[in-house]
């Protein structure tokens, strides 16, 4: 009986061990986040984490896992962190920081270990050197022609600059110098301030000594505000212009009504409600929208939390295509899988614009993706 009975058990577990084998298995996808959770880009943070709540942890059968660390806001922590999430984690794509000296530093790290990077800032690294990224902001040359184009259009022939006095600062002026000049526009000062500066005083008077006819400048999140606050003070009423990297709420409500009236480029998820019905991103946009505020309890006031949630669309849209290759998640096929369906992602419909991208050329946005606004009440306003 003894014998009966252990040769039945051994049969049973035989067939576990049988059934266990043919069943198919189904390995995480895992995606690293490096988001400023604290330092002075973490109104940022907040929204991108915010938006990425918004997405489905879903792939087929398969699940996405975020795994997220804090860089602080801070290039040095940045880069141990994408180290940890590639060596402890394993993770098969990684999620860049909002801040663009931070999404910078980790672009070898992540090229070096083969790894996909999804830069939620600006940051793009052209070339073979950014074969192994996609940017899901627009460029800075798109958004500041919109700029140019709406001062040239009002009469501005002496422009002010002031920005932050690093990597994000440098882009915005060098992507601002060739246009205002083909615009005949003349740059008649040029001022920078740190992130963590408390005041801008100093600078702020140096620009109105240049009589400039309008300002622009180029900050993001709460420290974006900073110039305004310092012009409204010193009584400017001239025309103020910024960058996409203001559109969030935490500009709003720092600035107050010193950034009463700011114009700016954006993505059209920003002002959704008031697209035509025939833009195609509409739609997106507002289930998204809709979407954000359920699983948030608060409506979206920024344009952030939707380039997190765009950059999610791209990804979940590759993981398809890289599994159909028979490729398993946390092995380097499949991150090369996800690399080439990445990059040739084409006409992607997201809540910013219509994504197509290219291997070697990080950008995958047009002119539909930006629109004019203005800071009115207290909400952004669609400029014709």
């Amino acid at each position: 009986m003894r014998t009966t009975r252990g040769r039945l058990y051994g049969i049973a577990i035989a067939a576990l061990m049988w059934g266990a084998a043919l069943a198919p298995s189904h390995a995480e996808i895992r995606v690293g986040f490096i988001n400023a959770v604290t330092g002075p880009a973490s109104s940022l943070g907040g929204q991108y984490k915010r938006g990425l709540a918004a997405a489905t942890m879903q792939v087929g059968s398969e699940t996405i896992k975020l795994i997220t660390l804090d860089d602080q806001t801070d290039t040095t922590v940045a880069v141990k962190d994408a180290r940890k999430l590639i060596e402890d984690n394993n993770i098969d794509i990684l999620f860049s920081p909002p801040d663009s000296p931070s999404a910078f530093a980790i672009v070898p790290v992540a090229r070096d270990a083969k790894v996909p990077l999804v830069s939620l800032s600006t940051a793009a690294v052209p070339g073979e050197d950014g074969n192994w990224m996609i940017t899901i902001s627009q460029p800075l040359p798109l958004m500041l022609s919109a700029d140019v184009e709406d001062m040239k259009k009002n009469g501005v022939k002496r422009l002010a600059y002031i920005g932050f006095g690093d990597a994000w600062g440098d882009a915005v002026y060098s992507a601002l110098k060739p246009q205002a000049d083909a615009a005949g526009i003349e740059i008649v000062a040029k001022e920078s301030y740190a992130r963590a500066d408390t005041s801008v005083t100093a600078q702020i008077l140096k620009v109105l000594a240049s009589h400039p006819d309008a300002v622009l400048t180029g900050g993001s999140g709460t420290p974006g505000a900073l110039p305004h606050i310092a012009l409204a003070d010193r009584g400017y009423t001239g025309p103020e212009y910024s960058t996409h990297a203001i559109i969030n709420n935490e500009f709003v409500r720092v600035g107050g009504a010193a950034v009463e009236g700011v114009i700016a480029p954006t993505g059209p998820m920003v002002v959704a409600d008031q697209l035509a019905d025939s833009n195609p991103i509409k739609k997106v946009a507002l289930d998204f929208l809709a979407l954000y505020k359920k699983v948030n309890n608060e409506p979206s006031t920024d344009a952030f939390a939707a380039y997190g949630y765009d950059g999610w669309l791209i990804i979940a849209d590759s993981a398809k295509r890289a599994l159909a290759t028979g490729a398993k998640p946390g092995t380097p096929e499949f991150r090369v899988a996800m690399r080439d369906a990445m990059t040739t992602t084409k006409e992607l419909v997201g809540t910013h614009g219509i994504y197509t991208f290219h291997l070697g050329q990080p950008f995958g946005t047009d002119e539909r993706s930006r629109v004019m606004v203005k800071l009115e009440k207290g909400g952004w306003k669609l400029l014709p």
